[in-house]
Formats: C-alpha cells, structure tokens, sequence
C-alpha cells in the first residue's frame, strides 16, 4: 500500500447554527489517511463521524482548519470546482442505494458517465466493467425494484466505481441489509480496496462491517478518541 497520504486533516473545525446558538460537530481534528487504505470511522450518534465523511467527501465545508483530498485543498474550491471534484475523485455508497427507480442497473451505472467527454461506446465499455466487478452482468436491464436488497446496493457499488475514482466513501452501506447480504458487499468493498486499490472510507456502526477494514478510527464528541489496527 502506498503510504503517501490521500486525505490530510490538519486541525479541521465543523459547526452548525441555530439560530445565534453554535453547535460544534467537530473539534480541532487532525487526521491523516494514506492511499490504498480502509478506514472505517465509528463512533456513537453525534460523534461527528458523518459529519467527517461529508467534508472528506466535499459535500460540506468545514468551518476551520485546513482539508486536503486527493491532492486538493477543499477550503480554495468554489461550489461549481467542488462539484467537478467530486465528480472526478468520489464515488458515493449510501445506506438506502439511491437509485432512480424508474431506469434499469445499467442505465443507473451510467449516469455519472452521462456529463464526462465519452462516447457511447466507452460508456458501454466502463459500465459493464463496473456491472461485471460486482457479479451482476445478468441484471443489467432490471430496474431496482425487480432486484433484492443486496442486488441493488451492488449498482449502486458499480455507479460509484464505474468513473474509476480515487476515494470510495461509504455511509452505513450494511445498514439496510440482511446479514447475509451484508457479508457479501463487505467482501465485495474488501476486494475493491485489497484487489483494485481503491481508498475505501466507511461510516458503521457495526463491529462486523468495520473489522473489514484494516484501520478503526473511533470519534467521541467531534475528537478523535483512538485509532486501532485491524488483524485480518
């Protein structure tokens, strides 16, 4: 694994308001995550952990400190700059999938190949990758609601890697699975990070979803509380 660090945190700050009221979420956090690596964050509700993963994500800002992700600093992008960053360094899992219903597995990998300078044809290409490194070339043209649970958060595996990006994060990606299923796109991320290289950071709450990671991080109250090392 390369040990040059994709995501830098140095002394990050996040607050909300309501109304004249500050609510700190994160305190000062100095972190730091090397390339290849698989992070599972974990922590109580309110922890921040979330919190975390959206500005590592760059769906939110921090409101101090300094944020570094694949090579970029986040605090110097303007909305329309994170956005394309997004676009070309995060693929997104999310606990309930988010999948358009009304389209096929193959046309919701598609999508975010939609806005890149592609043809048709090397769309086609990276989406049967994508469909085929998830196990499901035989339901391409399914739409979610003839898929199980499992089937549809493996499209929604193969949308996020499908524009073959730096950071994978996934928020409580188990969380609306059977333990079965849940086993099988835990193995399935294992492989990603372990067999494709890819910079996993998951958000659990589940001990046996986390222990497929190789790296713990706890948080207690927006700080970082310990750091253990998984043996696997």
């Amino acid at each position: 694994m390369d040990c040059e660090p994709i995501i830098r945190c140095q002394s990050v700050a996040k607050s909300y308001w309501r109304g004249s009221l500050e609510i700190p979420v994160l305190q000062g956090l100095d972190l730091e995550i090397p390339s290849g690596g698989y992070v599972a964050l974990m922590g109580p509700s309110g922890s921040g952990k979330t919190t975390l993963l959206n500005l590592i994500a760059g769906i939110d800002r921090p409101t101090g400190g300094r944020l570094e992700v694949c090579g970029t600093h986040l605090n110097d992008l303007d909305d329309d700059d994170l956005a394309a960053w997004r676009a070309t360094h995060v693929g997104f899992i999310f606990q309930n999938y988010n999948l358009v219903p009304v389209l096929t597995a193959y046309e919701n990998v598609e999508l975010p190949l939609l806005l890149a300078n592609l043809s048709r044809r090397e769309r086609r290409e990276r989406v049967l990758e994508a469909l085929e490194r998830v196990d499901l070339l035989d339901r391409l043209e399914n739409r979610p609601g003839q898929l199980s649970g499992g089937q549809e958060q493996r499209v929604a595996i193969a949308r996020a890697i499908v524009t073959d990006p730096d950071l994978l994060v996934a928020d409580e990606p188990t969380g609306a699975l059977d333990a079965k299923n849940a086993e099988e796109v835990m193995a399935l991320l294992e492989n990603l990070n372990g067999e494709w290289g890819k910079t996993i950071l998951l958000v659990t709450h589940d001990p046996k979803a986390a222990h497929h990671a190789r790296v713990q991080i706890h948080l207690e109250k927006g700080v970082l509380d310990r750091t253990v090392e998984v043996n696997r």
